[in-house]
């Protein structure tokens, strides 16, 4: 989403001690959010996705967004975070981080999205952890750092466990 004001300043001065990131959104008089948005024939827009949490997956773009609303939905999943993990063939696969309740079993998750979502976004990687990271001042989603720790020892491998079945 790109947007502007007819007053000038009315919208926003730039980001708080981040100049360089200020001329990056700031372009030509417009602001660009780094957000992505669908519009339905109606003209009414909605939220897709941050383009820099968009997942690239053998061709296709996954919104992460997309991803955590099917996630969210099973019963024993209380919140989550889906990002890319970058794969040796320069794309990405899908992993979910996970604060879920007990008795919660990483191939159930995947059964019970395999119906309800594209095949293409069914996450590959769970990793079910106590608490996502958070920043402090907003406790949005650290995502970068899940994506810096990449599958870690205690993540479930959807493709791995295929393989041993």
């Amino acid at each position: 989403m790109v947007v502007r004001t007819a007053e000038p300043w009315a919208l926003n001065l730039g980001y708080y001690k981040m100049p360089e990131e200020s001329v990056r959104a700031w372009r030509n008089g417009w602001f660009h959010t780094g957000d992505a948005f669908r519009q339905d024939e109606d003209g009414w827009f909605y939220f897709v996705d941050r383009m820099k949490d968009a997942i690239r997956r053998r061709g296709e773009n996954i919104s992460s967004f997309e991803v955590e609303n099917y996630v969210v939905e099973h019963p024993l999943v209380i919140d989550c975070a889906a990002v890319g993990i970058g794969t040796a063939h320069g794309d990405e696969e899908v992993l979910v981080a996970v604060v879920v309740k007990d008795g919660f079993d990483p191939a159930k998750l995947i059964a019970f999205l395999e119906p309800r979502m594209p095949r293409f976004m069914v996450p590959r990687y769970v990793r079910a952890m106590d608490d996502l990271p958070r920043n402090e001042t907003t406790a949005r989603v650290r995502k970068q750092y899940l994506r810096d720790e990449g599958v870690t020892a205690s993540t479930w491998d959807r493709e791995a466990r295929a393989a041993t079945s």
